[in-house]
């Protein structure tokens, strides 16, 4: 296809993908259920943590995290104790220890600067050439510090320990459900950043979709195909270019044709 007939194919996925009832059976939909910001952020990079593997299971298992925050995530972030048993199963290879590490540093979050949002600011987001790295690799630190006397806890198990060479797939996910506000799927409660800043979180699904339209070259789902992929993508949407993220994957999860 020529640069045309992408954009056309690109834009026409949007619109089959881009859509309320897929985002209903997506992860997306827990931090919807909110209004808070502080709510939607911590549902956001709960949820966003454990998207990986089936998405049946994927659903259920945050369905179990929003009924241990007592539905109200702040409100347990920043009140009484952290009440998870550290050995019980959560998702996969997420197991409480690991929640019990990711709301520690979340209270430590919240406490300090108030909002998730706030931190980025403080961190330098706005003007980083590539924020979520940037996000990521500042909370990273900051929840180690707020562990340092749990050490039978953690880690995150969704921050990387070396985060600036990781394609942070979950972690951009979140950033996309907080940054972009399409008012059909994403919630956009974030104004510190621009969707433009925003990079794709590549999945399996989404480059194997890439690939086959041949917008992404890079064999290895890493941070170099994360860039390739986003700067080819803003080739046709330099304002949104992750616009085309939910298009690419829903159609490879669905092996759909074109």
């Amino acid at each position: 296809m020529n640069r045309d007939e992408l954009k056309y194919t690109l834009d026409g996925l949007v619109e089959r993908y881009n859509i309320p009832s897929f985002a209903d059976d997506d992860p997306v939909r827990f931090p919807r259920r909110y209004s808070d910001k502080r709510d939607i952020e911590i549902s956001s990079l709960l949820t966003s943590t454990i998207a990986w593997g089936r998405r049946p299971m994927i659903l259920r298992n945050a369905e179990r995290i929003d009924a241990i925050l007592n539905h109200a995530p702040a409100n347990y972030v920043l009140s009484g104790d952290i009440d998870v048993i550290p050995d019980d199963n959560i998702h996969r290879t997420f197991f409480g220890r690991h929640l019990r590490y990711f709301l520690r540093g979340l209270r430590e979050v919240y406490s300090r600067y108030g909002s998730l949002e706030d931190f980025a600011v403080a961190v330098g987001a706005p003007s980083a050439e590539a924020p979520s790295w940037l996000i990521a690799d500042a909370l990273g630190r900051l929840m180690a510090d707020a562990n340092a006397t749990c050490p039978l806890d953690g880690p995150t198990r969704c921050l990387p320990d070396k985060p600036y060479a990781s394609a942070l797939k979950r972690f951009n996910m979140a950033l996309r459900w907080l940054v972009r506000r399409d008012g059909i799927v994403d919630i956009g409660c974030w104004s510190a950043l621009k969707p433009s800043q925003l990079y794709i979180p590549l999945d399996v699904h989404s480059a194997n979709t890439s690939r086959a339209l041949g917008l992404l070259t890079r064999r290895q789902n890493d941070r170099k195909a994360v860039e390739e992929l986003t700067g080819c993508l803003r080739g046709f949407c330099p304002e949104d270019p992750v616009i085309y993220d939910f298009a690419l994957f829903g159609f490879g999860v669905n092996q759909a044709s074109l």
